[in-house]
Parts: structure tokens; sequence; C-alpha cells
């Protein structure tokens, strides 16, 4: 066993729980403090060390975990919060949520659909299809227990590839997968991106310092080491210097970056649909098991500030302010600790005095949408316990009730890359206010941390107190569980401030995924009646001849931007190998003259394509068009403002 070095930390390796009331819950916990703090250095267990097992945890990060569970506790026993019951689920019910929630509701319903699911298993990996085919397995036996009988048998969807094919093959009109024939070929793989590589060509990167992380190949392919016993390298990897946390090196892929806000919100649900699937095989290959909460659709309020869902205070706010995408209140809060709190001593430990952030909090819920609350009365480390709050008393947890479990199953992960692989997928899977709003808290987080010299709040700090506030699960029947390995979720909190630029690109897997999946919802389409036959024949012939003209275009390079806003509505346009989005942005700012430059600097114009594979993607600057000319043949150019 490894030796581990005496750094004079303290290692959290469990929570126990006790039923106390009153007083008597407040000398607990301050027992159980001190019951840690007498443990000068221990290692943790392999299910929870999140990345090395040599781990130097300082006292005062600590010390600030249990003061920030303390604060909990107290606010608890004010009656603040309006407790959900927690209700079990039998396996039927979280397979059936499952497969509902990565697209595939149509496989238990045994309706008969054009949509989604029918071209989402058409594009899936060989692993993947494998874990779906599992879950509906698995539900179906379930049923069958029940003397339930399914309205369709997992045999009639799936007939398995052989080990020689990467993809399943093609679904048949009727839900049903295609025999094999010799001469069937996998679906084209549509050209993604290069593969990350190191930017040291010559070698001389450290590889025990520098991760190479590639978005081309989906995380379970590349960790089929697992599951064919081999070792896997990734999991070997131990960082020394428990400071550093492991770096990414990644290399631009041609056809741009992709941000989640730059896809269209139905091109969105369907990389939410895929992660999940990709997510459970990933966790598969691992040996994780995927766990999930019951959503419980509880009473919650409609009008107000705390304790209300995100999606209602959005409703709320867009009445005022539309396109608004994160709670005015929580952009308020944030605005005002980077205003006047960046450079307070403390800012995030020190609590606000609990009588004024109670009084703050009801003149915020009777003046905040009135616009009459004074800002000027709110000092920065009750901003900061507002912000807390907030995030705590949400009816649904910020993380998701239903993925809160795969979060924290996260913390299990030894490998550095494994664990950012996993985190990358589950931030595709959170719904679009989650997003969103965990960005800008993470934004915010980031930049505490720039100001360490002046606050005093290293990232352990930051990570250490913000970790009980994310993976708290509010119940009635809550055990102290989620406080288990206060170490292991810090490190996700460190991961999530640390590499957040990186979790919010779409990989170029997922976006591959995309494409192939509209492509095969396309070929589905059938008319209905005479009339729309005439009308699919009319439309087919008009596309016949345009793809005679893309033809043409394709060889010789040329594709025609639409620019609605500026004076030259549209322009011809020759590809070279090298030309990017930003050099035809600059080309209408120069044709359009003087003119359009004060419209430009007032919202600037992007690149998008839109139609042909992909609903709508706005493009990065440095996107290689004659790359996603290649991908997509078929889309519409524009140049326009993006919506946000």
């Amino acid at each position: 066993m490894m030796d581990v070095k005496d750094c004079g930390g303290v290692i959290l390796t469990a929570f126990y729980s006790f039923k106390i009331h009153g007083d008597e819950q407040k000398h607990a916990a301050d027992n159980r403090k001190a019951q840690y703090q007498r443990i000068a250095s221990m290692s943790l267990p392999a299910a929870v060390s999140p990345s090395a097992p040599e781990r130097c945890v300082s006292r005062d990060s600590m010390e600030d975990y249990w003061s920030e569970v303390k604060n909990i506790e107290e606010e608890r026993q004010g009656g603040h919060e309006e407790l959900m019951e927690r209700a079990s689920m039998d396996e039927a019910e979280i397979e059936e949520a499952w497969l509902q929630d990565a697209g595939l509701s149509t496989l238990v319903t045994g309706t008969q659909s054009d949509g989604p699911a029918e071209a989402l298993l058409s594009t899936l990996t060989r692993s993947q299809a494998a874990m779906v085919k599992k879950r509906l397995d698995n539900y179906t036996q379930t049923l069958r227990k029940r003397n339930r009988q399914p309205m369709k048998h997992v045999r009639d969807v799936f007939s398995m590839p052989d080990a020689s094919s990467e993809l399943t093959p093609p679904i048949s009109p009727n839900g049903q997968i295609a025999p094999k024939l010799p001469q069937w070929n996998p679906p084209k793989v549509l050209p993604s991106c290069p593969a990350f590589t190191s930017a040291d060509t010559n070698g001389s990167s450290s590889v025990s310092e520098t991760i190479v992380l590639s978005f081309e190949v989906p995380y379970s392919e590349s960790a089929r080491a697992h599951r064919k016993g081999r070792e896997c390298q990734d999991c070997r990897r131990i960082r020394k210097d428990d400071r550093d946390l492991p770096s990414f090196q990644i290399v631009k892929p041609r056809q741009g970056v992709t941000r989640v806000n730059d896809l269209s919100s139905e091109d969105i649900k369907k990389v939410g649909y895929i992660s999940l699937i990709e997510l459970t095989t990933f966790y598969d290959i691992l040996g994780i098991e995927m766990k999930r909460n019951r959503v419980v659709r509880s009473k919650t309020r409609d009008s107000g500030i705390f304790g209300v869902p995100l999606t209602t205070l959005l409703e709320n706010d867009q009445k005022k302010y539309p396109g608004s995408r994160v709670p005015l209140v929580f952009k308020k809060l944030l605005f005002k600790l980077e205003q006047t709190g960046l450079q307070t001593e403390g800012i995030l430990r020190v609590p606000g005095s609990a009588s004024r952030v109670k009084h703050l909090r009801q003149e915020l819920e009777l003046k905040f949408y009135e616009d009459r609350f004074d800002w000027d009365q709110v000092r920065q480390n009750d901003a900061a316990g507002l912000l807390k709050m907030f995030i705590r008393e949400l009816p649904y947890p910020l993380l998701t009730q239903q993925h809160l479990p795969a979060f924290t199953a996260a913390q299990s992960i030894s490998s550095p890359k494994h664990q950012i692989q996993a985190l990358h997928l589950l931030i595709m899977l959170l719904p679009e206010a989650n997003r969103d709003t965990l960005k800008a808290l993470l934004e915010f987080l980031r930049k505490v941390v720039a100001y360490e010299e002046k606050n005093r709040m290293s990232l352990w700090n930051v990570s250490m107190i913000v970790a009980p506030n994310l993976f708290t699960f509010r119940g009635k029947n809550v055990k102290q569980e989620e406080m288990q390995g206060a170490v292991a979720a810090a490190q996700l909190v460190r991961l999530l401030i640390t590499h957040q630029d990186l979790l919010w690109t779409v990989p170029c897997f997922l976006i591959s995924h995309v494409r192939k999946m509209n492509e095969a919802a396309m070929g589905k389409k059938t008319p209905t009646s005479e009339k729309s036959k005439r009308r699919l024949l009319k439309r087919w012939n008009i596309e016949k001849d345009r793809e005679r003209s893309e033809v043409t275009d394709l060889r010789d390079g040329v594709i025609r931007v639409h620019a609605p806003l500026h004076a030259k509505v549209s322009m011809a346009i020759q590809l070279s190998a090298e030309m990017k989005a930003r050099d035809i942005m600059a080309r209408f700012d120069i044709e359009n003259g003087r003119g359009s430059r004060s419209t430009s600097r007032r919202q600037r114009q992007y690149l998008f394509e839109v139609g042909g594979n992909i609903g709508e993607r706005c493009l990065d600057p440095d996107a290689h068009l004659l790359d996603v000319y290649r991908v997509n043949p078929h889309c519409e150019w524009v140049l326009k403002s993006r919506s946000t």
C-alpha cells in the first residue's frame, strides 16, 4: 500500500447520520467536525478518491466545509425550506424514465413513429446500441414479472450486429432492424473534426502534466480498455502535486468550436438524447452504476424569488425582459458581488448577519419585481449568503434531481480524463435553464479565485464552500449521505470551475450524431395524401435541380451568403482551403462600406449554417468553411446577429 505523506491535512471519509433535533443537532455537527479534525492524515478510499491516492487538504479548507454545513443545518432549523418527498422507483419505472429522457419513449408505448427515436437508433455505435438494448430488455423483463405484457418486445426492436460492426444497421419503418445482409455496410460517418492532439509534435510535452482529450471519438469507445480487461492508462495517471489540476491539450477543430448556445433548441434536445445514452454506456464500461432519482412533481410556488423553480422564474422574468436566460435576481446578486465583493477578504466564507440576511430575503420577495428593492443596503457577505440560499432553496437541485446521482457518481472516477469526460456529458444533459444558471455561477466563481491575493479565497476554499450547496439533496427523508466525501465533491467543483470553457463546448462526435439523426429523419418522411404527394414531388424536383447546382458549386467551391441586415444582402463567394468564417464577416463589412459599420458596432454579425443536416449552427469565426461545406453541402449560409 502506498505511503501517504503527512501534510497536516484532514480528509473526510464518511459522514454519519444521526436523528437529532434542536440544540443537539448543532452540538452533533461540532462533534463530527472535531472527530475528523483528529485525523491527521488519511488516504481516501478508492471509491471516493477522484484523482490520486495521495491527497493533501488544508485544515482551512475543511474548516470552510464544516462551517458551510453548520450554516446549512442552522438555516434548516429556521424553517425556510419546503421539503419534498423522496419517492422510490422500481426497476420498470427507472428504465421507462431513462428511455423517455433518451428520446426513445416510443419503444415503451409501442406506437409507430417517424420521429427522433427511429432516427436516433440508426445512428448509435455498437456499444451505445448494446446499452439501449440492455435497458429496454430490463424494462421488458420487469414488466413480465408483473404479469403486464409490454407493447413491444426487445427482440422486435434490436437484432445486435456482429462483433465486426461498429454501428447498428438501419431500422425499418415498422421499428424492426433490417435483417443482416452480406453486402450491408455501416452508415457513412460524417467527418466531424480531427482528433485533438498535442500541439507539441516533437513529443516533448509531459504526459504526466498534460492530458490529450479527443472530441471526435465517443468517450465510451476510447474507454474500451476497461471492458476488455486491459489496464487503462488513463486510470493509472497520478498527479504528484495536488495543487495542480490536470490540463487538457486540445487542437481547435477545422469546423470550429461549437458552444451549447450556438445550436438550435431542437438540435440541443437531440444532443441531450445522445449524451444520456453515451453517459450510461460510458459509466457501464467504467463499472459505475448509473443511478437516478425520481422527478417528484410536487406543488411549488409560481411567484416570488426563493423556492421557485428555475423555469418559472425565467417565465416571469421573460415577461419583463424577453430573452432572459438566467433568473434576474441571480444575475443581480452576482453583479453585486462582482461590483463590491471580489476583493473582500473571506467572501463566500464569512457569513453575513443571519437577521440581516433574513430581512433582505423578505425585502427581495416583496420589492424585487416592483423595482423598489434598494441594492445599496446589501453588504458583500449578505449578498453571498443570499446567493447560496437561492441555490439551496431551489425546489429542484441546480444539477437536477434526476441526474444528481450521476454527478455524485463521477466523484468515484479515479482518472482525471474520464472524470472530465463524465462531467462534459452531464453538462450536455442539463436542461437549458439549469445549464445557463450553472454557467453564470461558475464564471463568477472563477473571478473570485482570480482575486485570491485580495480575498484569500483559493480554488480549494471556494470549492469546499460551494460543494455542500450543490450536492445536498433536499428531501423529507434526506440522510447525510449527500455530505459524504467532501473532498471528492469539492474536486468536482474544482474541475467545473477550472475547465468550464471546455465543458460548454459540444463535442464533435455529438454534432456528428445530430447530423446523422437529421439525415435519417429526413429520409423517413413519407406523404400522407395525394395532395401531399404532389407537393413532395414538386419539392423533390426543386431539390434535384438544386442538388445539381450544388454539385457544380462544390466542384467550383462556390457558396452564396445571405446577409439580410446589410446593404448588400447577398454575395457569391469562392471558397479556398484556408478561408474562415471571419473572412466572410470582414468582407461584408468592407463591401457595405461605412453605412454598415455603425450597425456592426451595435450588434455583431456572425455566419450561420442553416438547414441541410443541421437545424442551425452559429459558426466559430475560425471555422474553415470548405470543411463545413463538405459535411453539410445543402445548407444555407446566413450572416446575422446571435439571439443572445
